[in-house]
């Protein structure tokens, strides 16, 4: 039989009487030796044999096995606090007691690390003689000399990268984030590649260390090396083809033309006449469209437009660059004994975009410098302006709906065609001179920099 609630001999007890167990199920002694249910707040009377039950202290009945908490809820254990001698941890003596010589790191296996303590360690070779080489416009090759000693524990290479600080910058743009590179030790030349923090034509410093990886997930790592220079290069063929591809998107339908055409102030035409003995001489081009182009800054030209007005089918009036405007016949720059080439593809933080095309005389230094860099065009097939013949006549077509600005690479005299003032204004707004493409445009950038 069980007992059913609190034991008065239990209370008589806790006042200094005589405990006996004064429940109904504590009187029947006829029915064996029933199980306790008594809620005691003191420990229950061990039994003297091993494995048997505790007694309860009110009845001496064996004490039924406490249930378990509901789900959800947590009991308070009662501390005997006359046992307690200090707040301090049990292991605290233990610890006290240690000495450092007993503390050892180690590895997966259990082993002691040869690294067990920074006063032993040998430092790492520290990298010197870095080489940079087969320099892209988003990636580059590094090597360098260190020392073998230590060498065997070198688990990774910290790369330092950082842009070169420009004097011109302006002063209220925010500073590029340096970049710091984390790679695995892996057989030198290693090459280093992201459009994200490597941008064309750009200069950086760069510093290398070496580091072991601890087993605790930290680095011990060496002095850092010598700061180097490099400058990245600028779009390869494989770049500007797409840019040439993301340009046929947008290039729109083809209308006829029949001139290219060159706007500038009169003294411009007056200097040519009177110092180039009438011929536009080739200059270089300045450093306007994408930040990687291969024709900025290097490719010498003479710039063309050709782009007509979809009612009238000839040149606009209205021009950015000067009022007086040299005309010539398109057969004259661009026919079967010339070349085309896709330049660039940009925007000005513009709805409208250009693309720059090179037209270069078979054979020219122009037409080489072109042939190693860009894509060359099918004259009588492209999206942006086409050379065929209908009837032995020569035709000539452009896209609408991009600026095409041509650059034509050998000189041209001023005979070949005609001078006039345009009757329309001059926008200088509209000017390209030296403009910076919209980094931002999804449009007319691609993912290797701006």
């Amino acid at each position: 039989m069980v007992c059913s609630g609190e034991c008065l001999g239990w209370q008589s007890a806790l006042e200094g009487e005589a405990g006996a167990c004064r429940c109904e199920e504590g009187r029947s002694e006829g029915l064996g030796a029933p199980l306790c249910t008594h809620r005691a707040s003191q420990p229950a009377r061990p039994l003297l044999s091993a494995g048997s039950q505790s007694r309860c202290p009110p009845c001496g009945r064996p004490q039924k096995p406490r249930e378990e908490k509901e789900k959800g809820t947590m009991e308070v254990p009662r501390l005997d606090r006359s046992s307690m001698s200090s707040p301090t941890s049990p292991c605290e003596d233990v610890i006290k007691n240690l000495s450092l010589e007993a503390i050892q790191l180690c590895d997966r296996d259990g082993n002691k690390s040869q690294d067990s303590g920074i006063a032993e360690m040998e430092e790492l070779p520290v990298p010197h003689n870095i080489k940079i080489s087969n320099i892209t416009c988003d990636s580059f090759k590094i090597s360098w000399d260190m020392d073998s000693k230590s060498k065997d524990r070198i688990t990774h290479y910290f790369i330092d990268l950082n842009k070169k600080e420009n004097k011109n910058s302006n002063k209220f743009k925010h500073k590029d984030v340096p970049t710091k590179l984390v790679a695995k030790a892996v057989p030198l030349p290693m090459t280093v590649r992201g459009h994200w923090f490597l941008s064309p034509r750009t200069e950086y410093t760069v510093a290398v260390q070496t580091a072991s990886k601890q087993v605790d997930g930290d680095y011990v790592v060496s002095e850092w090396s010598e700061i180097i220079e490099f400058c990245t290069g600028d779009y390869s063929k494989v770049h500007l083809t797409q840019l040439l591809e993301k340009a046929e998107v947008i290039a729109g339908r083809m209308l006829k033309l029949s001139v290219f055409y060159r706007n500038q102030h009169k003294e411009y035409f007056d200097y040519i006449r009177n110092q180039h003995g009438n011929a536009m001489q080739p200059s270089v081009k300045d450093n306007s469209g994408s930040h990687g182009s291969p024709i900025s800054g290097k490719l010498e030209g003479i710039f063309f437009s050709c782009n007509t007005e979809f009612n009238t089918g000839k040149p606009p009036q209205d021009s950015p660059y000067g009022r007086y405007r040299f005309e010539i016949a398109a057969e004259k720059l661009f026919n079967p004994n010339t070349n085309l080439y896709f330049g660039d593809f940009y925007c000005m933080y513009t709805a409208y975009h250009f693309v720059i095309l090179v037209i270069a005389p078979v054979g020219s230094p122009g037409d080489e410098f072109c042939k190693q860099r860009l894509p060359q065009l099918n004259s009588k097939d492209n999206k942006f302006l086409t050379c065929t013949e209908e009837d032995g006549i020569m035709v000539y077509h452009h896209a609408q709906d991009v600026i095409l600005e041509v650059i034509y690479t050998d000189p041209v005299d001023l005979s070949l065609g005609t001078v006039a003032e345009i009757t329309g204004h001059q926008v200088m707004s509209s000017s390209t001179a030296n403009a910076k493409k919209d980094p931002s445009c999804k449009t007319c950038n691609i993912s290797v920099g701006r």
